[in-house]
């Protein structure tokens, strides 16, 4: 009975290369003429005016000054309603997460940690946010090994799962059932 992580890990890597794809609303801050980057032509921007870029290229024009995005980040005080709505939750229930709730998670806290260097106060919201993504990942952790590990209809005890969590409880319930076999089996070793 081995782990296999390689699901796992591959499911949170397919889930950031679809996050980094996705399409994603900004808004031009200036004007610019037609940019290219790695190989794909995107403008041009009018100063006010909406496109739809992918997510990779409009951080790097975010950074250039050329775009901001319209979509609201995962901030620190998002997260505390998310961790609260699922400690409400049964033990046996998920509540649903925000969109792309873990590639947003990883970027987020990759930023504010960047950002923590330059003051104590963006020290603090990075410690914060980090503490309660730990509290939302631990609650979240515990109610998929109770449901990886009951015997039942698969379909209600996954519906609220993302991407990723739904490769780590097909990975559990192999590894569960699997043992479960072996620790059950009439047949004796002689």
């Amino acid at each position: 009975m081995v782990l296999n992580d390689g699901r796992v890990e591959s499911s949170i890597k397919d889930a950031d290369f679809i996050f980094e794809n996705k399409p994603l609303r900004v808004i031009a801050a200036r004007d610019s003429a037609e940019i290219e980057l790695a190989g794909i032509k995107v403008g041009p921007f009018e100063e006010g005016n909406e496109y739809e870029l992918k997510y990779w290229i409009a951080k790097e024009l975010e950074k250039a000054g050329v775009v901001r995005l319209r979509d609201e980040p995962l901030s620190a005080s998002r997260l505390y309603p998310i961790l609260h709505r699922e400690r409400i939750q049964p033990v046996s229930s998920l509540s649903s997460l925000p969109e792309d709730f873990y590639p947003r998670l990883r970027r987020t806290l990759r930023e504010l940690k960047k950002n923590s260097r330059s003051s104590p106060d963006k020290m603090r919201e990075y410690e914060y946010a980090k503490n309660i993504s730990k509290d939302i990942v631990s609650c979240r952790l515990k109610k998929i090994v109770s449901l990886a590990s009951t015997l039942g209809q698969r379909s209600q005890a996954v519906r609220n799962l993302t991407v990723e969590e739904l490769a780590l409880y097909d990975e559990l319930s192999r590894v569960i059932n699997e043992w479960r076999e072996k620790i059950i089996s009439a047949e004796e070793e002689e």
